[in-house]
This record gives structure tokens, sequence and C-alpha cells, in this order.
């Protein structure tokens, strides 16, 4: 067996020992200001990323650090406190490892949502952005090396990266709680600088809505292994040279905090409708 299946075998089994073998419904990963959800759930047991085997550590402000199992709207849910990211220096492998740890626990079903710089200047920072697509132009990527055909096909499709029956879910139940759910292209860069104003403009005209630093490792690692991902932005500025002001994580932070009650309101009601 190799040695990527060992070690998700490993920190399954470890994760498994701490919350129980009762099914989990859907994984979340939950971005910069919006970890407080994974506070909210019942019957919850919380385990530190450094004492799960293998896992990384978070290294940014603002993330826990840590993995949360339990109930949220009637369904066991695990929900990271926290995500992993290219720039701290770990590896794409190292990334989306969680990801294929929950794979391994027989989750099969991902909330993914960050913290991203509107690009659309229609957008207002304050606004969820439900994420149709993504653009990845960097040239690594979670999935180069060898393959491991009990996760997934070498040359895998992409096209519904983001599951259209899950987006329909996302519009319908923003629809009934009243509020505005934007759309859009989710744009993927290495950071952790913030775009130029230049490559904003250029992100603007491939077709991007918003621009961020994570998300897309995760969404494309979760593609592998035909996992249905939905994937929900919040918009916590406007990117580079829209405003002409400077841009700063405090901005973020402040931005995500305002909009968590809205936040929190949609993915309870989305997780109380997911079919599972």
């Amino acid at each position: 067996m190799e040695k990527l299946i060992d070690c998700m075998q490993e920190a399954a089994m470890y994760i498994t020992s701490r919350v129980g073998s009762e099914p989990i419904s859907i994984g979340m990963v939950l971005g910069s200001g919006l970890g407080g959800l994974a506070d909210e759930l019942e019957d919850a047991v919380a385990i530190s990323y450094k004492d799960i085997p293998h896992f990384p550590v978070s290294t940014v402000f603002g993330h826990k650090g840590r993995l949360v199992v339990g109930i949220l709207e009637g369904k066991r849910v695990m929900c990271m406190q926290g995500r992993f990211h290219f720039y701290e220096g770990y590896g794409m492998d190292q990334v989306v490892f969680p990801i294929q740890v929950m794979h391994a626990m027989g989750i099969n079903q991902l909330l993914v949502t960050n913290a991203a710089g509107g690009v659309n200047e229609s957008f207002k920072p304050g606004d969820l952005m439900l994420i149709t697509d993504h653009i990845k132009l960097i040239a690594e990527t979670p999935m180069r090396g060898p393959n491991y055909d009990s996760l997934g096909e070498r040359f895998f499709d992409m096209t519904s990266a983001y599951d259209k029956g899950l987006c329909a879910l996302a519009r319908e139940v923003s629809g009934s709680l009243g509020l505005t759910l934007q759309e859009g292209t989710y744009m993927f860069f290495a950071g952790p600088a913030y775009e130029t104003p230049a490559e904003i403009r250029a992100a603007r005209v491939l077709g991007a809505d918003a621009v961020g630093m994570s998300t897309v490792p995760e969404s494309i690692a979760a593609s592998h292994m035909r996992m249905k991902v939905l994937g929900i932005s919040c918009i916590t500025n406007m990117a580079a040279g829209i405003l002409d002001q400077p841009l700063n994580h405090a901005e973020v932070m402040e931005t995500s905090n305002q909009v968590k009650e809205a936040f929190t309101s949609l993915v309870r009601s989305v997780t109380k409708a997911w079919p599972v």
C-alpha cells in the first residue's frame, strides 16, 4: 500500500478513535473569519490539528487550527476551523490532505468557504458569492505525481467541479432567507501578497469575479475523488486598484465578522436542506 494511503488511513483511524464511527454526512472547510460556525455544533468533539497524524498545522491569524465534529441542523458534520495554504510553505499535497482524510472516512460531500477580494465591480464588501467555477493559472497542482487509482482517475473531469445540484440548493435557500447571493468565478492566486491592480485587471478580462489564496486546491482534490462540492466566498474587500486604497488582513477579518450572521444563517439552512 502506497505511503499516501497509509497516511490517510492512519489519520482517519485516529480521528475516528476520538469522534466515534457514526457516519459523517458533510465536510466543511471554514475560511478566514468564518470558523465560528464550528463553535455552534452540538455534541461536538474538537481535535487540534497538531494531534492528528500527518496533519499540517495552520499558521494564519484567525484560524483556530482544529477539526470539530458534531451535529448541525440534524446532520453530522466535520468542520475544519482553519485550512492550510500553499503560501504557508506547504506543498499542494499537504494542503489537500485533510480532504483526502475526509474521503477516507466516508465523507463524499464538501462545503468550502473563503474570504475573497471582489473583482466584479457590481459586488460590494460583505456580499456572499456562490462559486460556480474557478480559474487556476499557477502550474502547481495537488494531483501532481503518482496517481492513486483507489482515489480517482489519472485524468479526471472538472466540468462540474462545483456541483450544479448543490448550487441550485444554495440559490433556493438564499432566496427563502431573503439573502442576496452573488454568483461567479473564483480565481486562485498563490499569495501571500495581495494581487496588483494589473493582475486584477487581467483577472477580470479572464472572467474572474473574485480572487483568493485558497479553496481551489481542495476543490481539485475533491473532484479527483468524485466528491460533491459547494463553494461560497465572503467578499471581504474590493480587489486591488478598484477603490484605490491599500489592502490588509485586518479589513478581511473585520468584514468577515460583520457578515458572520448572514453567512451562518445561509450555511445552517443549506445544511438543513442538504440531501444526504
